[in-house]
C-alpha cells in the first residue's frame, strides 16, 4: 500500500517486489515490530547503498528468494536499540549499532548456514524506520564516526578488510591494486594507506584520481586513457606485479587483473561491476601461481577487528552523497550514473 510521505504514520518501510526496478520501489505503512527473545529493536538512522542492493531491486540479484516476493532492501545501517528481547546481553537500550551483513556469521569460516542469513534477502534488511534483528547480528561502533558514516560499514568496508588482512594477509611495504572509486575500492586505498602499503588505483575520472590521490593512492592510471592498465602496474612494481588485487569489475576487468599480478600474488573478486562475462586465460592463473578467490563481505570478529583498527587510525568513511530515505530511487539513480565517489548514503 502506498502512502503519503508526509503522513505521520507509525512506521514506514522501504518494499520492493515484481515486476521489480526502480518503479517498483515504495514506502508501505507496516507494524511497529517487538522484539523477540534473542532480538533487538533498532530505530534506523542511516543506510549505505551498495551495488548489491541496485541488483536486488532490479530483480537481478542471483541469491533473492526463488519465486520473487517482497524485499525490504539494504544490508548496511546504523541505529540505535530502543529495545531487547529476553535473553539479549550483547547490547541495551540506547547503545548505537551496525547491522551486520550475515546475521549469523559470527566468527570461523563461512558455511551454507552463515552466507544463507543475509539482509535484505532472504533476512527483510534495514530499509525501515523501526526494525528487529537478532542480537548477534548487531555489532556497537566507534564514536568518533558518525551515523552517516557507521551505514558504510557492514558491507564495503568490511569486504575491504577482509581482503588485504583476512585473505590477503598483506605486510606494511605491500602494492595493492584498486579498480574504481566506489565503496569498497576507496575503504582499501583508506586502510592500505594506514597500514604502509602502496596502492595503484584506476578510475575514468582524472577528478577523481586526484581525490583518490589526496587519500594516500601513490599511483593513478586512467584507465579510459590506459586500457592496458596492466602495463602501469608492473612498471611501479619493477616488472614483478601487485601483491592484491581488490577485482570489482569481473567480466570487463578480470584479463587485465590476471597479467597485473604477481607470481603467487591474491586476485580478491568482491564485484562484477564491468560484466560477468569475458576472458579468462586460466594458463596464466596455472603460470604465475596466484591465487583467485570470491569473496562475500564477512564475520562479526572481522567487523569488530576491523572497527578496532578504524579507532586507532581515525579512519572515516567518505560519504559522498546523501539523500533522505525517502528518496530511495535518486540515490540509486546516482548510484546507475556513476556519479559518487565513496559511499551514497539514506538518512532516517
Amino acid at each position: 500500500m502506498r502512502i503519503d510521505c508526509e503522513k505521520d504514520t507509525a512506521m514506514r518501510a522501504l518494499s520492493v517486489a515484481e515486476p521489480w526496478g526502480l518503479e517498483a520501489l515504495e514506502i508501505v505503512e507496516a507494524p511497529d515490530p517487538t522484539p523477540g527473545p534473542g532480538e533487538v529493536l533498532v530505530r534506523m538512522r542511516a543506510v549505505s547503498l551498495n551495488y548489491r542492493d541496485m541488483l536486488m531491486v532490479s530483480g537481478m540479484y542471483s541469491r533473492m528468494a526463488a519465486g520473487g516476493g517482497t524485499i525490504t532492501p539494504f544490508s548496511d545501517g546504523c541505529g540505535i536499540v530502543e529495545a531487547v528481547g529476553a535473553g539479549v546481553t550483547r547490547v541495551k537500550p540506547g547503545d548505537r549499532v551496525a547491522t551486520m551483513f550475515f546475521q549469523r556469521w559470527i566468527s570461523g569460516p563461512p558455511n551454507l548456514d552463515k552466507l544463507s542469513s543475509s539482509l535484505g534477502s532472504p533476512i527483510p534488511g534495514a530499509g525501515r524506520e523501526l526494525a528487529t534483528f537478532s542480537a548477534d547480528g548487531v555489532s556497537r561502533v566507534p564514536e568518533f564516526l558518525t551515523d552517516q558514516q557507521v551505514a558504510c560499514l557492514p558491507c564495503a568496508a568490511l569486504t575491504a578488510w577482509r581482503a588485504l588482512f583476512e585473505d590477503g594477509d598483506l605486510r606494511p611495504g605491500d602494492t595493492v591494486v584498486l579498480q574504481g572509486t566506489g565503496g569498497v575500492s576507496i575503504f582499501s586505498l583508506q586502510f592500505a594507506h594506514a597500514a604502509g602499503m602502496r596502492t595503484l588505483i584506476t578510475s575514468s575520472s582524472d577528478e577523481k584520481l586526484a581525490r583518490a590521490e589526496a587519500l594516500g593512492a601513490t599511483h593513478l592510471v586512467n584507465y579510459r586513457q590506459t586500457p592496458e592498465w596492466s602495463g602501469p602496474v608492473r612498471e611501479a612494481t619493477g616488472g614483478v606485479g601487485a601483491d592484491l588485487i581488490v577485482e570489482v569489475g569481473g567480466g570487463g576487468t578480470i584479463e587485465q587483473s590476471m597479467r597485473a599480478i604477481r607470481i603467487g600474488g591474491h586476485v580478491a573478486i568482491v564485484g562484477v561491476v564491468a560484466g560477468v562475462g569475458g576472458p579468462f586465460n586460466t594458463a596464466v592463473l596455472i603460470g604465475n601461481s596466484a591465487r583467485v578467490q570470491g569473496l562475500t563481505v564477512g564475520s562479526r570478529d572481522m567487523f569488530e577487528a576491523m572497527c578496532r583498527f578504524m579507532d586507532l587510525h581515525r579512519i572515516g568513511p567518505i560519504v559522498d552523497k546523501v539523500f533522505p530515505w525517502t528518496e530511495a530511487k535518486a540515490a540509486f539513480a546516482a548510484m546507475q550514473g556513476g556519479e559518487h565517489f565513496g559511499k551514497i548514503v539514506l538518512e532516517f
